[in-house]
């Protein structure tokens, strides 16, 4: 895929924060010493781990040059990694490992979460936020216009970008096996969004993106001209023309004992 859109994924940051910020007041540690921000994107996460822990060593990564040099814009004072998450390995074990809305795009719940649970310092934390939405019809609707002609081809594979999500017994199961007692909770937020349109420029920085990294321009139109007709049926106007975007995410905190 292309590298990732800071700026467009910004023009929703006060609803991408929401969550980042209600996974962050879960975590019980008062002064952790190291804290790592997987995916931290334009470094919005990073502000909020800076602001509640001030005197932390906080080390930023992302494999996304465009969202690290953004970051590295907003918050010059903090250190900014680009990393292949799939592969990462602290030096030093974190207090804190924080992923907001990224592990999702990473295979294998069943081995990654208990991983980076064995990184913590005793006592430490892994917090983990992941939209949970490859049921709703927002996401279901960008396979069947995938599979439809003449994208068919072209897109066979870019439902499989993302990873299904384990149950919460599963991830329970995982973590207490390495050693952890989980806090686990799911939350629908509901977002209002100015129309269809609002629903396609959400997810077009996000959940999109492997629909309309293999198409040529004409074809990205053609896909989202699809699309949106199908979200006007899946999700009907408010009077005022506000479209409510429902959104499922799936929270756990692992302490390690």
């Amino acid at each position: 895929m292309t590298d990732w859109d800071a700026g467009r994924y910004l023009a929703f940051a006060d609803e991408r924060t929401r969550a980042a910020a209600d996974l962050l007041a879960r975590v019980p540690l008062t002064s952790p010493a190291r804290v790592a921000d997987l995916g931290c994107g334009p470094g919005n996460s990073t502000a909020l781990l800076a602001a509640r822990y001030p005197d932390a060593a906080i080390t930023g990564l992302d494999s996304s040059p465009a969202m690290l040099a953004e970051a590295r814009r907003t918050l010059p004072d903090r250190t900014f990694v680009e990393a292949d998450l799939a592969a990462w390995e602290p030096e030093t074990p974190p207090d804190l490992i924080y992923a907001n809305a990224v592990l999702q795009w990473l295979p294998d719940h069943a081995a990654l979460l208990p991983r980076l649970a064995g990184f913590l310092a005793p006592g430490g934390c892994l917090a983990v936020q992941m939209p949970d939405n490859l049921d709703e019809p927002s996401h279901r609707l960008m396979r069947e216009v995938a599979a439809e002609a003449p994208f068919r081809d072209r897109l066979a594979g870019a439902a499989g970008a993302r990873t299904t999500l384990g149950r919460v017994q599963d991830y329970d199961t995982w973590l207490s096996r390495a050693g952890c007692g989980v806090d686990l909770w799911r939350t629908t937020y509901i977002h209002p969004l100015p129309g269809h349109r609002g629903i396609v420029e959400w997810v077009r920085s996000t959940g999109l993106r492997p629909f309309l990294a293999p198409l040529a321009p004409d074809e990205q139109a053609a896909y989202l001209a699809r699309y949106e007709a199908a979200l006007r049926d899946a999700y009907p106007a408010q009077e005022d023309g506000r479209v409510l975007l429902p959104f499922p995410r799936l929270f756990l905190v692992a302490r390690r004992r």
